[in-house]
């Protein structure tokens, strides 16, 4: 992943932690930090024995937002644009919506400031905790930019229009209790990666197929789905599972009272 930005651990039930490890800098995003990100959705994406993903930052901050300095002396803003082949999203934008690549949910733990690019990570997530002092701000018109990391595709599911732009257009920094207020976070916690934690083993506990099959239920549809595509998105998604061997697990591990033994999605 080059230079140390991520930690990532899995334990035995399946929740997978990752840790924006750059506290000192509050998390800032530079081409390493942007690079790591990538590498670990990647990785999650790819191993089947995760079943729920925690992310948080290290130190106060979830993430403050874009490492100006670092890009600039870098000269990282304009690789940050550019597409690979078979990419519909740029290098930047990956960074926030190929959480949704990873078919496990992914529950963002938000505390101290979450800015910019930041705030486009989290809202990347399938679930967002935050505290309520936490800050959050859509906040590149501050340097006279348009918020450019897949918001296009994550904010119109959660406000309104009117809501959207008034946060874009002023950059105004809100607290998590605002936010959860606007429909921006889940929930206000006192501990929110505590919760996210607990929340994540519960769905690990969970049959894997049938939570990987609902989030792309939801993905897959939310949005934009004519009503015979999402409808029948249901029934195929549906008769894949029933019968199957952990739906079936699901099924004797309520009737007999005891723990479900799920197997891991091939």
């Amino acid at each position: 992943m080059g230079e140390h930005r991520i930690r990532l651990d899995v334990s035995d039930d399946g929740v997978a932690t990752v840790t924006l490890d750059r506290g000192e800098k509050h998390n800032a995003l530079d081409p390493a930090m942007f690079d790591a990100i990538l590498a670990t959705t990647e990785s999650l994406a790819a191993d089947r024995r995760v079943r729920a993903v925690v992310l948080h930052g290290a130190g106060k901050s979830f993430c403050s937002g874009l490492d100006i300095s670092a890009l600039g002396d870098s000269g990282g803003a304009p690789a940050l644009l550019t597409r690979e082949d078979g990419h519909l999203a740029n290098h930047a934008q990956r960074v926030a919506t190929d959480w949704a690549r990873v078919p496990a949910p992914v529950i963002a733990a938000i505390t101290g400031n979450c800015f910019g690019g930041g705030l486009q990570i989290a809202l990347g997530a399938d679930i967002r905790y935050v505290t309520p002092d936490a800050r959050l701000s859509i906040m590149e018109v501050k340097w006279g930019l348009v918020p450019d990391m897949g918001i296009s595709q994550t904010l119109p599911r959660l406000v309104a229009a009117d809501v959207a732009k008034e946060l874009t257009f002023t950059g105004r920094i809100i607290s998590g209790t605002e936010a959860h207020s606007l429909g921006l976070a889940t929930r206000v916690l006192d501990d929110p990666l505590a919760a996210a934690l607990d929340l994540a083993h519960e769905i690990a506990g969970k049959s894997p197929h049938a939570i990987r099959a609902a989030k792309r239920l939801y993905d897959e549809t939310w949005s934009g789905a004519d009503s015979a595509t999402a409808l029948m998105l249901e029934s195929e998604l549906q008769v894949g599972l029933m019968g199957s061997a952990n739906q079936l697990e699901a099924v004797f591990a309520g009737m007999e009272r005891r723990d479900a033994r799920f197997a891991d999605p091939e």
